[in-house]
């Protein structure tokens, strides 16, 4: 019988789980998701932001049921990976998770700050949604 090599676990955190950890959590497991179990979460959670269930979706990475969950939902759990995903001014205040072996930090822009046109959004999501690809691309690849 053939050991099967077990998934290590990753939470990513933002204050609102409604953009970069759900489009971190989305690209990851759709990447690696025979490699990691991934989950997302944030201090202060919101909704999914729409937006970043539409510019997923044109990667064909459904996060339209995923829900906006609270830190606390995780407490007495532990992670290999903690990572952090806030940025701009708010990044030296992004929440913490005591229950990481390992933490990463990589500060993306928040793309639901960005007013203007629908359009205008969109493409700000999408800036978001391929920096965060490229990063976990980089930071979690397997051979």
């Amino acid at each position: 019988m053939i050991a099967q090599k077990v998934k290590e676990k990753v939470l990513i955190i933002c204050y609102h789980n409604s953009a970069r950890s759900q489009m971190a959590e989305g690209i990851l497991k759709s990447l690696y998701g025979e490699y990691y179990d991934v989950y997302s979460a944030g201090s202060d959670p919101t909704i999914v932001n729409p937006y970043a269930i539409k510019v997923l979706a044109e990667l064909d990475v459904d996060i339209s049921e995923n829900r906006s969950k609270s830190l606390k939902e995780f407490d007495g759990l532990e992670f290999d990976y903690v990572v952090t995903v806030c940025g701009g001014e708010e990044a030296a205040a992004c929440p913490y998770f005591p229950g990481g072996k390992k933490y990463l930090h990589q500060s993306f822009e928040d793309p639901a700050s960005v007013g203007g046109t629908d359009q205008d959004k969109t493409e700000a999501f999408r800036r978001s949604r391929d920096e965060i690809k490229e990063w976990i691309k980089n930071t979690f690849k397997v051979e």
